[in-house]
């Protein structure tokens, strides 16, 4: 795997499980590096210097000026998207632009081509986002802080869904780093995992020799009988998958800001708007790295109001919210296992595949049946 080699490269930091700044798995994007890549673009202009490179841990990513602009320029190995799976993105990108979405545009090379495989790495550059990017510097498993900015994001999740409705693709060619929720809605996720295993070779080899079926069963037991006849009869919808306040930009810094463009659609894939609204709740409404404060973990007015917000656009029965509320426990399972593969057969980081199974896959699901979780879910169905 590619590393820093520079002095520096190494003086960039991202975002670590567990909240500290920690040094990159991926070497971040050099002034030669882009020049060369901007080249292919006619519309990109010359490079004058990078601004700034993102803490995001999972890939590459900085802003450029140009003569022409400023440029958002994102990098992948290739293990992690190919060109074609990169692709799947930009195309329900364009869709949602169509539909007038607030989303900065793909730009495509001389060719017409939007990903950019060269070497070991896969390539996207798009207009910088309108707006300001407020909460950039927030880490993942951070609560959006303000409950007026959680409403004007349900908002915008239910526009997002609206302009989606008719966006017919196929599933997501990869389940490396992209939220899919087909073992949740399987009648047997056990055998539905077990079945995914000769294709996913990485994801196999991390569980040989473990038990996983047992340990997986464990943490579906409480919620999935509930969850999975309902689920699975949901209508069909590509989903953002990770709604979070740092893939937002906005108008202002004020309650009355309203959000001037949506981020990163590396997640994306074809789901159920429910699961795309229990992820918002998921990232914005826990403190996953407090949990230790008890009751304070839960931020119980955001979830509300991410809720409300959606609702004002797309209204939600009772039932719905039932689902709403069972989703929470294992919205996150297909995605976490999707890190397991991820740190043990790419960044081969072996105890971050063990946090992403034990902490993230089994430990989440295993707090929602703790008291804070237990109330978290109480609040969301005491909105019906």
């Amino acid at each position: 795997m590619p590393k820093p080699t520079s002095p520096a490269d190494t003086d960039h930091l991202v975002h670590g499980l567990a909240g500290s700044d920690i040094a990159p798995d991926w070497p971040p994007l050099v002034v030669p590096e882009l020049r060369s890549l901007l080249h292919r673009f006619p519309q990109a202009g010359a490079l004058q210097r990078v601004v700034w490179h993102s803490p995001r841990p999972l890939s590459a990513a900085c802003l450029v000026d140009t003569d022409a602009g400023t440029l958002f320029v994102k990098r992948h190995h290739r293990q992690v998207r190919s060109a074609a799976a990169l692709a799947e993105e930009h195309r329900y990108i364009a869709h949602l632009r169509r539909h007038e979405l607030p989303l900065a545009a793909v730009l495509c090379d001389g060719e017409g081509h939007s990903a950019i495989a060269i070497g070991d790495w896969v390539y996207e550059v798009h207009r910088r986002a309108a707006g300001i990017d407020l909460y950039r510097e927030l880490v993942s498993w951070q609560p959006l802080p303000d409950p007026s900015h959680a409403r004007c994001a349900g908002r915008m999740l239910a526009r997002l869904h609206d302009a989606g409705a008719d966006y017919a693709a196929p599933q997501r060619s990869t389940h490396i780093l992209v939220a899919r929720s087909e073992l949740i809605a399987a009648a047997d996720p056990v055998a539905a995992l077990a079945a995914q295993l000769p294709q996913r070779p990485g994801l196999a080899d991390y569980l040989h020799g473990r038990p996983w079926q047992r340990e997986f069963a464990d943490l579906l037991l409480p919620w999935h009988e509930r969850l999975q006849p309902t689920l699975a009869q949901q209508p069909r919808l590509w989903t953002h998958g990770d709604w979070h306040a740092s893939n937002l930009c906005w108008s202002g810094r004020g309650d009355d800001a309203d959000i001037t463009a949506v981020l990163d659609f590396g997640l994306a894939a074809a789901n159920c708007a429910l699961f795309d609204l229990a992820t918002a709740i998921e990232r914005n409404a826990i403190a996953w790295l407090a949990l230790d404060t008890g009751a304070a973990a839960i931020h119980l007015p955001i979830a509300r109001a991410l809720i409300e917000g959606y609702r004002e656009i797309r209204p939600l029965a009772r039932d719905e919210l039932q689902l709403l509320a069972d989703l929470l426990p294992l919205v996150h399972v297909d995605f976490a296992l999707s890190e397991v593969e991820y740190f043990h057969a790419i960044t081969h980081a072996p105890a971050h595949a063990d946090v992403a199974w034990g902490t993230f896959l089994r430990g989440h699901a295993a707090w929602f049946a703790t008291a804070p979780g237990q109330a978290l879910l109480h609040g969301i169905r005491a909105l019906a």
